[in-house]
Parts: C-alpha cells; structure tokens; sequence
C-alpha cells in the first residue's frame, strides 16, 4: 500500500488565467436587464451552459484508488459547441479520428471569404444563406479539379462566421486534398502542380454563391428589403466589384500536418480563454492579430481589444451555432468513404513504444500514481442549490423560445 495519499481536483490542475464563464457570472445577469440586441433561445442556452460547466451543478464523479484512497473529482462538462474548453477537447478527438479517413495525397488549406456588404442579408438568412455559402465553396474547387484532372476529390470544410476582434465575418476555412479518385481508371492520382489561376477561380467562387443567391430569391425563400427584383439584381452587380478573397495554401503532407490545420480551423469556440489577458471589473481584454499592421517578419501583430461586457456579449453571441447547424461538412469524395478502397487512405503510424505508454498513463487522471492501476468510479455528487438556479434558468429560456415560436407562427 502507498503512503501519504492526497486528493485531486483536475478541474483546478486545468484552471487557466482567466475564465470567460466567471466573467459571464458577473456581469450577464445585469446585462440582461437591459440586453443591446434580443437573446435568441440558442444563445441563451449556450451561456446557461458555459456557466455551469465543470462545476458541481452539473456533477462531479468521485474516483478511487482501491489501495491507498487517493481520490481524483471529475468534474462533468456542459458539452456546448460554444464553451471553449469543451469545443477545444471535443475537436482534438474529432482530428483524431478522421486522421485515418483522409486519402494519402497532399492537402491543401483554403479560405473562401464573401464581401461584407452582404452581412446584413446573411444575418437575416444565416441558415439558407450560410449553407448556400458553404457548398459554393466546396464546389467551386470539386468541379475545378474534376474539369481540369478528371479526378473527384475531397473537401472537409469549416464554416466561420468571426474575425480577430469578433466582429461579424463570415468565410469558410476548407481542407481540399490535392488529388483524389481518377473518374476513368478508379485509381488514386495525386496532383503535382499547385499552381491555380486565381483570378478564374475567384470569379467561379463568385458565380457560384450568386447563383444560389438568386435561386432564394427568386424562390421566394429569402427575408430581405429589397422592393423587386430588379432593385435586387442591382445590389447583385454591385458586388460583384466587391472583394471575393480566396487564400490557398502550399500542400501538405497527411495525416499528421493536415491535422494540425483540422484541429486548429474545425470546431473550437471563437475565442480561446488563452487569449484573454485581462479581466478588470465590468471590462474585458482579448489579444488579436492585426492583418493590416504586417510587421517586419511579415506577420501581423499582435494588439489588444478592451471591451465593456454591453458590447463583449452581443459582439461574441452571434456567433453561437444555430441549433442542429452543421458548422463541419464533407462534400466530394469525402461525402461518402463507403465506395473508397481501404488502401487509398493513409495510415497514421500506432505508438506503441514502451515509454509514450507510460506517458499516457501519467496523464491519465484515473491511473493512481502511487499504485501504478486505475482508480474506481465511487459516486456522483451534485450541488442541489445550484442545480435549482440552473433549473430556474432553463425554464426561463424555454419560456422565452416558446414565446418566439408563438410570435413566429403568428
């Protein structure tokens, strides 16, 4: 038996510098005595749940060693798209998995960006509109590779909706494998030139989205302003002058850098707790990069927003996920691994080295230190007082979806 046993709580062990849940606890319910914009249903849902995560209203499992005694508290998590620690640990397990569903050729790492000036229209259509834009995207680069190779190729793409500071910027962040299935001979082909006429693709990228555009309007599927169509094609051509920004990336090797990508651009919450450097009383301060100051290294600074939480919540709520959104798509080949060969995918290497298990072990929370074995699931403790509150809570938000239905269908 080991000596000197000492309970552990891994919810402190990865307590970070600062908590966007605590400063949600202090200054939200104020704020919604007199919010700047209407809390929608998913919003309010998605604080509720930040609020309480890891904390005892949601419970906490009590694990032992059977030999010494020594107890580890798991805290349970909220599991919301838009808690950053939950978002952060539920995508690395994600990248984890696809490592093995992607095609063993080179990826490459793109971003389709619309205009600005069609934000509002987006806003008022984030369902229709923001899907119209995801599949455009995907698309525009499936169709290119299939008429210029002939091959069909794979896309994992990411929806975005924020930008550095927070403001509202909608783009899509797409993994394109650069290669894929050859439609005459069914065997994988890789695709050695990277160059792409950018100019060409931007404008079928372009196309594309306007083009499903005017398919909603004219389906009279859209909520807008405008007073026919003709007013309607005018704002159409004007952006087109616009900026349809594309970035494509050099390829890259899979799986393990192409997951780095995946893990960095998929489902984390819009901002990390990590970038949060200060929290002073009813202010906020996050660090962001700067891509119009590029500094001498041709990267763009690093400066810092300082936000009053009147204009941090409404700024940062927008960007909840509606529910049941698909913020991560699959399109192309991609769409359905079930008629891919098993040989046409790569395969990660397994660690299986003696040491890195023994790592693992150590991180493990379960695994007793003292005792070299796992510990033993003992009981689940709740905090009664402030599972109420979160009750309370929780109706009143159901209380307010229903009333927004009503409204709706009215």
């Amino acid at each position: 038996m080991c000596i000197s046993p000492t309970n552990r709580d891994i919810k402190t062990e990865t307590t970070k510098k600062f908590r966007l849940a605590d400063f949600f606890d202090s200054h939200w319910d104020k704020y919604m005595q007199a919010p700047k914009e209407f809390v929608k249903p998913e919003q309010l849902k998605a604080v509720n749940a930040m609020r309480v995560c890891r904390t005892a209203v949601l419970g906490i499992d009590m694990h032992a060693c059977i030999e010494c005694g020594d107890i580890t508290h798991i805290y349970h998590s909220c599991r919301n798209r838009f808690c950053p620690t939950c978002s952060w640990q539920d995508t690395m397990k994600w990248a984890e998995k696809i490592k093995s569903k992607l095609l063993n050729v080179k990826h490459r790492h793109i971003v389709c960006t619309i205009p600005h000036s069609l934000h509002p229209l987006i806003k008022a259509n984030r369902n229709l509109l923001l899907s119209a834009l995801m599949r455009a995207s995907a698309k525009t680069f499936t169709d290119y590779l299939e008429n210029k190779y002939n091959i069909k190729a794979g896309v994992i793409l990411v929806l975005h909706t924020f930008g550095e500071t927070k403001d509202y910027h909608a783009h899509t962040h797409m993994i394109v494998s650069w290669g894929g299935i050859c439609k005459k001979t069914g065997e994988l082909k890789e695709i050695k030139d990277e160059f792409v006429n950018y100019e060409f693709i931007q404008k079928k990228f372009r196309i594309k989205f306007e083009d499903e555009l005017i398919n909603l309007f004219d389906a009279n599927e859209l909520q807008h302003d405008f007073n026919d169509r003709q007013s309607f094609m005018r704002f159409i051509k004007e952006i087109n002058k616009k900026d349809w920004r594309l970035h494509l990336e050099p390829g890259i090797d899979v799986p393990e850098k192409v997951i780095r990508y995946i893990g960095r651009y998929s489902k984390r919450a819009c901002l990390s707790e990590y970038k949060i450097t200060n929290i002073d009383g009813e202010y906020i301060s996050f660090k962001y990069k700067d891509y119009k100051n590029i500094g001498a290294d041709k990267k763009p600074k690093e400066e810092i927003l300082t936000l009053h939480y009147s204009d941090f919540f409404p700024r940062l709520l927008q960007h909840v996920p509606l529910a049941y959104f698909r913020i991560v798509r699959y399109y192309g080949v991609y769409s359905n691994h079930g008629n891919i060969p098993e040989a046409y995918f790569s395969k990660p290497q397994e660690v299986v080295a003696e040491e890195t298990e023994q790592e693992l072990e150590k991180l493990n929370p379960l695994h007793c230190d003292y005792c070299h074995q796992d510990k033993v699931y003992i009981m689940t403790i709740f905090d009664n007082r402030s599972r109420k509150e979160r009750t309370d809570k929780f109706k009143i938000g159901v209380k307010m979806e229903e009333r927004i239905k009503r409204k709706v269908v009215a």
